[in-house]
C-alpha cells in the first residue's frame, strides 16, 4: 500500500511539472497575446491598420470658416466644395458642421430663424437648402457628415447696451434667460428640453446626417456670459428633494443630454451622438455642470471626444481621458489653430493612435488647413493613405458579406460582393508588416502595381466590417 502511494505521488509530481514547463501552472503568466499574423506565408493574415475617424470641425458661428462673409450663393459654395477637396486630398473621412450655432439653422426649421451667417441677416432664406446641399457633397466624396449643433446658446452681445435680435416667433420669451453677454435656452424649463429633443428630431427626420455632435457649451462659462442672472426662482421651482443647486443644474442638463439619445435611439439609431467637453473634468461638472462620467457610465453618448487643445498639456490629458474602455468610443479634439510647429501635430498624433482606446481625431478648425500650410503639410505625410472610420452607433444594415473570389488579373485586383456595402482594399510589401488602406470604394475592382499582398473586405452602411479576405500576392 505504502509503495503504491509513493508510485502515485511520483507521478502526481512529474505530471504537474511538465505542466508548468509548458506555461500551464497555477498562477502562471501566460505571456503576451498570440500575433495577430502568426503566419507570414500567404496563407496567412494581414495585419490591419487601426480604424480611425479623421475629421474636422467647421465654424459657422459668426461665418467663422464658412462662408466667411460671403452671401453670394455660387461662390460660397464653391469654398465649401474647397473645403471638402482639401480634406480628401488630406485623407479626413468626416466633416462636422455647425447648422445651429445660435439659436439659428442652416436649413429651413420651424423652430429657429435661418442663420445670418448665410445671407447677412438672420431669418432670411438664401433660396436654396444648405444643409441638403453640404450633405450630398460630403457623402458625394465619401466623407460622413455630423451635424454640429449648440445646445443652448441664442446669441451673444459685446455689451449690455447691445440689444439681443429678436426672438423667434416660436420661443416663448420665459424659456429664455439673458446674460450680460450671452442669451441662452433655459436649461432649467422642462419645454425648453422637450425643444431640443424636437430641433433634433426635426433634423434627423428631414436630412441624411451621419450623427448629431454638441460642443462643450451647456450652462456657460462666467468668462462668456459676464455678470449672470441667478437662477435661485428656477432651483426652488424644479428642484427635487434636498438636492443642491449644483447637481440640480447637473440633473438639468442630464435629462436633455438622454433625451436627445433616447429620441435618436428611436427615430434613427444608425445616427451617431457624439459630445465634445472641454478638457478639464472638474470645469464639466462644476461649471458648465456636464456630468461627462455620469453619462459614459449610462451609454448616452456613442462618442466622446475631449478638447485637447492645451499643447503642453496634451499628454497628461490625453491620459486623464483614457478611462472610459471605450465606453464610449473615445475620439481625440486637437487645437490645430494653436499649434506653432508640426512637431506638436506629429506628437499628438501619435500619441492618440498609441493608446487602444482612441478611435479617431478631429481637428479644430477648418480655415487653419489654410492658414498654417507647414501643418498641413505634416498631415498630408500621417495620413497619407485613407482610414476606415470605425463602428459607432447602434447596428441597423444587414451585417456585410465577405467578398468573394478575390483574385488578381493582370494589373487589376477584382472580387465581387453582394448588398448595399463599400469594400476597402488593404496592401503590403510583406506580411509581417502592417498594412494600408488603398482604397475604400462602390466598385469591385482596383488597378494596382506594386507587388506585394493585397486583401478585400466590405462596409456596410453602419461601418461594420466583414472578415477579410486571404492575402493574395501580386
Amino acid at each position: 500500500m505504502k509503495k503504491t502511494l509513493y508510485v502515485i505521488i511520483f507521478l502526481l509530481f512529474v505530471i504537474l511539472l511538465q505542466a508548468c514547463s509548458k506555461g500551464e501552472g497555477v498562477g502562471k503568466d501566460p505571456g503576451p497575446d498570440p500575433s495577430p499574423n502568426p503566419d507570414p506565408s500567404p496563407e496567412g493574415q494581414m495585419i490591419l491598420p487601426k480604424k480611425q475617424l479623421r475629421g474636422v470641425w467647421i465654424v459657422t458661428a459668426w461665418g467663422l470658416d464658412w462662408p466667411i462673409g460671403d452671401y453670394n450663393t455660387a461662390s460660397q459654395k464653391q469654398k465649401y466644395i474647397n473645403y471638402l477637396e482639401k480634406f480628401k486630398q488630406l485623407n479626413i473621412n468626416a466633416v462636422f458642421v455647425q447648422v445651429r450655432g445660435m439659436g439659428d439653422a442652416f436649413y429651413n426649421s420651424p423652430y429657429e430663424p435661418w442663420s445670418a451667417a448665410i445671407t447677412g441677416t438672420r431669418g432670411q432664406d438664401p433660396g436654396y437648402d444648405v444643409l441638403k446641399f453640404m450633405i450630398d457633397e460630403a457623402h458625394a466624396r465619401g466623407l460622413e457628415f455630423h451635424a454640429w449643433i449648440n445646445p443652448y446658446r441664442i446669441a451673444t452681445r459685446a455689451n449690455s447696451s447691445t440689444p439681443f435680435p429678436a426672438l423667434h416667433p416660436s420661443v416663448n420669451p420665459d424659456w429664455v434667460v439673458s446674460h450680460e453677454l450671452m442669451q441662452i435656452y433655459n436649461p432649467a424649463i422642462p419645454e425648453v428640453r422637450q425643444r431640443l429633443v424636437d430641433i433634433i428630431k426635426d433634423i434627423i427626420t428631414k436630412y441624411d446626417v451621419d450623427g448629431i455632435h454638441f460642443d462643450d457649451y451647456f450652462y456657460p462659462y462666467p468668462s462668456q456670459a459676464g455678470q449672470m442672472v441667478s437662477d435661485q426662482n428656477d432651483y426652488q421651482t424644479y428642484k427635487t428633494g434636498n438636492e443642491s443647486i449644483e447637481d440640480f443644474r447637473r440633473s438639468n442638463v442630464d435629462k436633455a443630454i438622454k433625451g436627445v439619445r433616447d429620441m435618436i435611439a428611436a427615430t434613427k439609431p444608425e445616427v451617431v451622438f457624439s459630445i465634445s467637453p472641454g478638457a478639464d473634468f472638474t470645469t464639466n461638472r462644476n461649471t458648465l455642470y456636464a456630468d461627462i462620467e455620469k453619462w459614459a457610465r449610462e451609454g448616452w453618448m456613442d462618442v466622446v471626444i475631449p478638447q485637447l487643445y492645451n499643447n503642453d498639456a496634451f499628454a497628461n490629458k490625453l491620459t486623464e481621458w483614457d478611462r472610459f474602455n471605450n465606453l464610449p468610443p473615445l475620439m481625440i479634439g486637437h487645437g490645430f489653430y494653436l499649434m506653432t510647429n508640426s512637431s506638436q501635430l506629429s506628437n499628438q498624433l501619435i500619441l492618440a493612435k498609441n493608446k487602444k482606446a482612441v478611435m479617431g481625431n478631429l481637428l479644430y478648425s477648418a480655415r487653419y488647413l489654410y492658414d498654417k500650410p507647414d501643418l498641413t503639410n505634416k498631415l498630408a505625410e500621417l495620413w497619407s493613405t485613407p482610414a476606415v472610420i470605425p463602428f459607432l452607433g447602434r447596428a441597423v444594415a444587414p451585417d456585410p458579406g465577405a467578398p468573394q473570389n478575390v483574385r488578381i488579373e493582370g494589373n487589376t485586383l477584382k472580387w465581387s460582393t453582394s448588398g448595399n456595402v463599400r469594400s476597402v482594399v488593404y496592401y503590403t510589401s510583406s506580411l509581417q508588416q502592417e498594412g494600408k488602406v488603398l482604397a475604400i470604394t462602390p466598385s469591385n475592382e482596383l488597378a494596382i502595381s506594386q507587388s506585394g499582398f493585397y486583401a478585400v473586405s466590405t462596409l456596410n452602411a453602419d461601418n461594420k466590417e466583414s472578415a477579410v479576405s486571404k492575402p493574395i500576392k501580386k
